[in-house]
């Protein structure tokens, strides 16, 4: 009989095996990556589809959990399926008590918890999936990063997948502490356009947006969407 538990053991090193397996997917994923800023935050992650007949909207990466935060990975797509349902799961039961939406950094420490608590059970695995989420609440805008360690981080600028290490370094060098979310969206595209495979078009990324929106009544809502192609169309239209 296997021994489940021998998993989930440390090595001499003082390392567990099957996450260096689960940060080695993460590092293989197609690359996808965040941007805060004072008035709001980005994500945008490359769906570059294996096949051309494939239908681009069921390759969707970018997923809304409730009506202002949203969350992306890179890694395996069904691992991130269940962290969603998860997800999206504790933020309906959160809205139900207390009547508002989860906040951000509330929301990446449940998630957190459980790609942890995946590291230390006998007969499962960790997750292979690291996440970024993006929010708007009463703290403003939010970027978290989750790996699957349960490490989670705030951040100004943030990448995960096959690129990341050359992505944060070109946040870093664009990054302004003052930029406005327009400004955010041209980095993140800039980022991404930067070691890209393939032709980037709007059918081959996918954009989200957190920031304040005005409704029927005039008030300012935080509100989480994701931008058609047209208005992907649009931003890259500015770049060139």
């Amino acid at each position: 009989m296997s021994n489940l538990g021998s998993l989930t053991t440390f090595s001499s090193s003082g390392k567990l095996k099957q996450l260096d397996n689960a940060l080695a997917a993460v590092q293989q994923g197609k690359p996808s990556l965040g941007v805060r800023t004072k008035n709001g935050a980005v994500l945008i992650t490359d769906r570059m589809l294996p096949n051309q007949r494939m239908i681009p909207k069921t390759a969707q990466k970018v997923e809304k959990i409730c009506s202002t935060i949203g969350m992306t990975y890179a890694g395996i797509k069904p691992d991130f399926r269940q962290l969603v349902r998860l997800a999206r799961k504790k933020a309906g039961a959160y809205f139900l008590q207390y009547g508002e939406n989860i906040p951000v950094k509330q929301l990446a420490q449940i998630i957190g918890e459980e790609a942890q608590s995946a590291t230390q059970r006998g007969g499962v695995r960790p997750y292979g999936a690291s996440v970024l989420i993006i929010g708007y609440d009463h703290m403003g805008p939010q970027l978290f990063q989750v790996d699957p360690s349960g490490a989670s981080y705030s951040w100004k600028g943030s990448a995960v997948g096959s690129k990341a290490g050359s992505q944060k370094t070109f946040i870093e060098k664009r990054y302004d502490e003052d930029m406005d979310l327009s400004d955010a969206v041209h980095c993140a595209l800039l980022t991404m356009k930067e070691g890209f495979e393939g032709e980037m078009r709007a059918d081959t990324i996918e954009i989200g947006v957190a920031e304040l929106v005005t409704n029927e009544k005039g008030e300012k809502v935080p509100t989480f969407h994701v931008l058609t192609q047209d208005e992907v169309q649009d931003y890259m239209d500015q770049l060139s």
